[in-house]
């Protein structure tokens, strides 16, 4: 009589796929929390400029000064991210955050902020930003196999933006009935949980770094890797803009349109959420479609995302903004999903972060300029053809990226090369390079924005 199987008797008391393993679980639990604070602490923070008295042109700044740290530190935070513990770098990103919202708090809560403090604050948190987005897209990449990442990616940022339509709706409430100096302090709260969970994930199993020449060969040998593919530079020069323009209509025109037009922040709060719920659809499309073209699919669904600036250029009510963020929120999921299933089956394990910071460089480059612009524009063209010239831009480098023949022609492999090595739960499968594992193993071993655009 044989014994009993290890791998069955373990089934009952884990409330999760074999393939999900420590790390993942983990990372995916963090995301949650994080997301349940950031996404009201966002509006907060564009209504704590207006409460204290401020201009479109001064939450622009506000919000700019946010994504400023996220351009210039994003690519030593990844070449870190790739040399150092990848986890002890994003608890003590997480750390940083905390700070910042706890003081951006007390601030605010304090009454009569100024508007160089807030900035000063912001500055801060999108700093830590700047540390954290590249480690934990490295993490989360080698956290899962190749024949699972579709749908680990899919059920993670499932879960993420699940977290972000509470975060959303309840903050927008929030910020309605008792201000947003509180929705800044539950996001500081939410930060210090998510750093703790973090501190758990387990590097052990990753293999070593081979030592290299410094940051600044890091940093080459991750640029090579970059500009060796068409695809990779193409989609992220369309993100330059696409970013842009997204976030200034969201972090800038959407409160005030809002605050104009639609009532006040609970209104935005909702269409966020909407946004939100369009995002959990497209998760739970991509965990059983894998389309064959992964960029090509991928691409096409980032042409709904002029629908949201066009919305609140007309303006729309309330129920047709709603429902335009949440086609919105499909579409740009299936590209999140491709994207993150293409970087995972073409990037080598050891250069996920760096990879993942020139992405996140270029894709957040121009965001500080146009958040920081779009009180002048507003003056100089108004608010209207602002918002259509951002709807306008969405499309013209979306249809301009798809002339890049490998945007058009790269497809999934049937076979990637990361899978996990062999154990209880998973069969090995033919691999040419070593292979990340779910769970850790004696031998060897996705992120957001965030979050609210982050791929």
């Amino acid at each position: 009589m044989s014994p009993p199987p290890a791998a069955p008797s373990r089934t009952p008391s884990h409330r999760r796929p074999a393939w999900a393993g420590r790390n993942y679980s983990l990372l995916t639990g963090a995301a949650v929390v994080t997301n349940l604070g950031s996404h009201g602490a966002l509006i907060a923070a564009a209504f704590a400029v207006l409460d204290a008295g401020g201009s479109t042109g001064d939450v622009g700044l506000v919000a700019a000064a946010r994504t400023l740290p996220l351009v210039l530190f994003l690519l030593i935070g990844g070449a870190l991210a790739d040399r150092l513990p990848r986890h002890r770098v994003m608890v003590a990103a997480n750390a940083l955050n905390c700070l910042s919202q706890a003081a951006f708090a007390a601030l605010v809560l304090a009454g009569d902020p100024k508007l160089w403090q807030m900035m000063l604050l912001t500055a801060l948190c999108g700093t830590g930003t700047a540390f954290f987005n590249p480690a934990a897209e490295g993490m989360l990449l080698s956290s899962v196999s190749g024949e699972h990442a579709n749908r680990a990616f899919a059920l993670f940022r499932m879960a993420m933006n699940g977290a972000g339509i509470g975060g959303a709706a309840l903050g927008g409430a929030m910020i309605a009935a008792i201000g947003p100096g509180w929705v800044l302090a539950v996001d500081a709260a939410a930060f210090a949980l998510a750093g703790a969970l973090r501190a758990f994930l387990r590097v052990d199993h990753i293999a070593d770094r081979a030592p290299g020449g410094g940051l600044r060969a890091d940093l080459r040998e991750g640029w090579d890797e970059f500009r060796s593919r068409s695809w990779l530079w193409g989609i992220v020069l369309q993100f330059s803009v696409v970013v842009a323009v997204v976030g200034a209509a969201e972090a800038v025109y959407g409160p005030l349109v809002a605050r104009d037009r639609l009532g006040g922040p609970a209104p935005w709060g909702a269409a966020l959420a909407f946004f939100g719920l369009g995002t959990i659809g497209g998760a739970l499309l991509m965990t059983v479609w894998k389309p064959r073209r992964l960029l090509l699919v991928g691409t096409l669904c980032v042409f709904p995302m002029a629908l949201p600036s066009a919305a609140l250029a007309v303006p729309l009510p309330v129920w047709g903004l709603c429902a335009v963020m949440l086609v919105s929120g499909v579409a740009i999921e299936v590209f999140g999903v491709s994207w993150m299933t293409t970087l995972h089956q073409e990037i080598p394990e050891e250069k996920f972060s760096r990879v993942s910071a020139y992405d996140w460089f270029g894709s957040v480059s121009m965001l500080p300029l146009a958040t920081a612009l779009a009180g002048p524009a507003e003056t100089l063209f108004g608010r209207t053809r602002a918002l259509w010239g951002c709807a306008a831009l969405v499309v013209v480098a979306t249809a301009l990226v798809l002339a890049v023949p490998d945007v058009r022609r790269l497809a999934r492999r049937p076979a990637p090369g990361r899978v996990p090595a062999p154990s209880a739960s998973s069969e090995p499968a033919p691999s040419s390079e070593p292979a990340p594992s779910p769970e850790p193993v004696p031998s060897s071993e996705p992120a957001p924005s965030s979050e609210p655009v982050a791929r």
